[in-house]
């Protein structure tokens, strides 16, 4: 039977979170990372979804992306894991299971939560102690949200372009979100856990 990818909805906002299985390590060096990124925005333009957001932990990756068709955040993160798996066990002659079954794929409320979602995803470093400011992590999407990077991966939201009406005043208004020195709570949200056979009920 074919994966059954039919709750989530086009055109809404989901962070999804996949985590190595147990929670080992699925990166193992700047080449798969950058390998990880080129597959995810070559899938994310094949199968229509904008990405917002975005950060490569050791053992996880978060996203934040809105898809333009029903299904297509399931056969993204599908395709997606399972090229990067491959390629993982090519370069690192490694056995095993690379990722978990399933993936988080939590609706954000765009007013409520959009903007604070951003800020989680982007301190995940800063919280795991592997930087002291989100700019000096490489993984991410802030130097392209915050510093105007250039990152073909990211597609900025409605809201996002909101914060400003030019790139320097977005940048500036983006940036004033993580001057405070406050522990982010990660964002109030429904979350389903999506595996081969479709979503489980949500948690």
């Amino acid at each position: 039977m074919a994966p059954s990818f039919i709750a989530h909805p086009a055109g809404v906002v989901l962070h999804v979170v996949r985590r190595g299985r147990g929670h080992a390590p699925c990166f193992f060096g700047e080449q798969d990372r950058l390998a990880f990124l080129e597959s995810l925005r070559n899938y994310a333009a094949r199968l229509d979804c904008a990405v917002h957001a975005y950060v490569l932990m050791g053992n996880h990756v978060h996203l934040l992306l809105t898809a333009a068709q029903n299904g297509s955040t399931g056969r993204l993160m599908a395709q997606l894991c399972e090229s990067h798996a491959r390629s993982v066990v090519e370069a690192q002659d490694r056995a095993g299971t690379l990722w978990e079954k399933d993936f988080e794929a939590s609706q954000i409320h765009v007013r409520r939560h959009f903007l604070a979602c951003m800020r989680y995803i982007e301190l995940n470093p800063v919280r795991a102690h592997l930087v002291s400011h989100p700019g000096a992590y490489r993984w991410s999407s802030h130097a392209a949200n915050a510093l105007g990077r250039q990152d073909a991966l990211i597609t900025p939201h409605p809201f996002y372009y909101a914060l400003g009406r030019s790139d320097q005043e977005r940048q500036g208004a983006y940036r004033r979100l993580f001057a405070a020195n406050a522990r982010p709570r990660a964002p109030a949200r429904a979350v389903l856990r999506t595996g081969p056979r479709g979503p489980s009920r949500p948690t």
